[in-house]
């Protein structure tokens, strides 16, 4: 295929991610909204973001192989039409179930869509347009990502919360047309056939145990419980004992198992999920290590942020959109900029400078959040955030994929963006409790310096606030005899969200120490 054709065909490979990438994005701006139209509580907000992430993660590494076998263009087209049938699913739902449902199935196509377009930019491109490619890649990407907020703001304010997931169907049409035309299929005849089931329901459902112990932790209690747990007509049997211990025992034992019998299939010589030869690679092995604890920090702003400024400071999704606008536009720059310095400097320490910025950014928007601020506040740090992440996530994945042989390149982008897809759904639930906790917790504490005030009306306040992420103040400001209170509980928001997303930042600082020990590759080319 020509070079101008390659080129073409990056852009729409690119877009169709974005679209892939935005959805997780996006439904942040339009949480507050969808908390009180469908009546869902904090806990079924952030399953609406981890259940399409814990699909990711367990299902990339497979779909990646499953492109290298049958064509990575045709995998990357059934993706597609499974994300656009989800997405009218999500926008067609009335109940929180019906949406978490729906959102199961957009990242089952996430998960065909993600390693295939990325594998096939990864055996597109050498040399000095590796770099450019990946560059763009990240510009495209990581700008649509934070472009997205604003569109998903002005859709849900002007129109509906539905049409976050509406608008996918014509953006996936023209994806299709576009690679169609511009993107040849490619196969590798050496793939091996066969696909590890087991490893495949081991991953999923160990992760999905992990996640629902840190979610449902503040819900139904961490040990003894605080409600009943039912699914359907089925109601938990034990009194004494939440389900959530047995949730962390469930996902200790099938986790274990998952890395035992990937293991012994290595050492017998046999293919199992994860190709387990490719973390010999030191770009591999520290790569996946870096995108894992970035990606777990990166989500506390923006997961956090919206509830914020929906609850504190009165803004609705479009005003929340233009306030997440400088960090599209830091984005947008921090892509071209990552491709400049790649070639001077390396991709690794390209990385390195990328997330320093990200990390003392964040650190900065949080110390930053206060009841009677303007969001315009955090523009520069928002801008500077936008920065780190255009100039590190696409160079990372150019180092992580730099010395993969080209005939594992599918499965190698499945187990990079599992990282990052593990990252994420952990961030969420773990930087999502940290919220709850905290609203509750500090809810009850101060509620009880004001006098008056009973002990049950405060457990209730405390346990609405928690549960509605903060959205409760809404209400409250139209009641008179809720005036008092008010007050308390915008700080005890602004200090929940902040605690959230400085342990954000915390991770995203570690992932910044860990990349020092990723490898200079300016002159390493993968094998074929």
């Amino acid at each position: 295929m020509s070079t101008k054709h390659r080129w073409f065909g990056l852009t729409f490979l690119a877009l169709g991610v974005s679209m892939i990438i935005v959805d997780a994005t996006v439904v942040n701006v339009a949480l507050p909204t969808i908390i009180r139209d469908l009546g869902i509580e904090l806990a079924d907000a952030e399953w609406v973001n981890t259940i399409y992430v814990i699909m990711f993660a367990a299902l990339l590494i497979t779909a990646g192989r499953i492109g290298d076998v049958i064509g990575r263009r045709t995998a990357f087209h059934i993706g597609v039409g499974i994300f656009l049938t989800a997405s009218m699913l999500a926008g067609l739902a009335h109940t929180g179930t019906w949406l978490i449902g729906a959102r199961f199935l957009q990242g089952l196509g996430g998960a065909m869509v993600l390693p295939t377009a990325l594998s096939i930019v990864n055996a597109t491109f050498e040399g000095r347009e590796r770099g450019i490619a990946f560059g763009i890649w990240g510009s495209v990407i990581g700008g649509m990502a934070a472009l997205g907020p604003l569109i998903g703001g002005w859709l849900t304010t002007s129109h509906s919360w539905r049409w976050v997931f509406y608008i996918n169907v014509p953006i996936g049409v023209l994806v299709v047309l576009g690679t169609l035309k511009w993107v040849a299929d490619t196969k590798d005849d050496r793939a091996v056939k066969m696909f590890d089931v087991r490893g495949v329901l081991l991953l999923g459902f160990g992760l999905a145990s992990l996640v629902f112990g840190l979610i449902e932790g503040q819900r139904y209690g961490w040990v003894t419980p605080t409600r009943p747990f039912e699914v359907g007509s089925w109601t938990w049997p034990l009194e004494s004992l939440s389900p959530v211990p047995i949730a962390f025992a469930i996902a200790a034992v099938l986790l274990a198992a998952f890395v035992c019998t990937e293991v012994v299939e290595y050492r017998r010589g046999e293919q199992g999920l994860i190709d387990i030869s490719l973390f010999q690679l030191r770009s591999f092995r520290y790569g996946n290590v870096v995108a894992l604890t970035r990606t777990f920090g990166e989500f506390g702003l923006v997961f956090v942020l919206p509830l914020f400024l929906s609850a504190t400071l009165g803004y609705n999704a479009f005003q929340i959109g233009v306030v997440l606008l400088p960090l599209a536009v830091g984005a947008f720059i921090g892509g071209p900029m990552a491709a400049t310095l790649s070639p001077r400097i390396g991709a690794n320490r390209t990385v390195s400078i990328g997330m320093g910025i990200e990390a003392a950014s964040v650190a900065m928007a949080a110390l930053q959040l206060s009841p009677g601020m303007s969001g315009w506040h955090m523009a520069p740090a928002l801008f500077a955030y936008g920065i780190g992440v255009g100039i590190a996530a696409a160079q990372l994945s150019n180092v992580i994929l730099v010395e993969v042989p080209r005939r594992a390149s599918g499965q190698a982008s499945g187990m990079q963006s599992t990282a990052r897809q593990i990252g994420s759904a952990f961030g969420i639930a773990l930087l999502g409790t940290i919220l709850a906790v905290s609203l509750s917790t500090l809810a009850q504490d101060r509620l009880a310096d004001v006098p008056g005030l009973p002990t049950q009306a405060i457990d209730g306040i405390a346990g609405g606030f928690r549960d509605s992420a903060g959205q409760l103040l809404t209400g409250l400001r139209d009641r008179p005899d809720a005036q008092p209170i008010v007050p308390i509980l915008e700080d005890v928001l602004t200090d929940s969200a902040r605690r959230s997303a400085l342990t954000g930042a915390a991770f995203i600082t570690l992932g910044f120490l860990i990349s020092f020990k990723l490898p200079d590759t300016r002159h390493v080319e993968a094998k074929d």
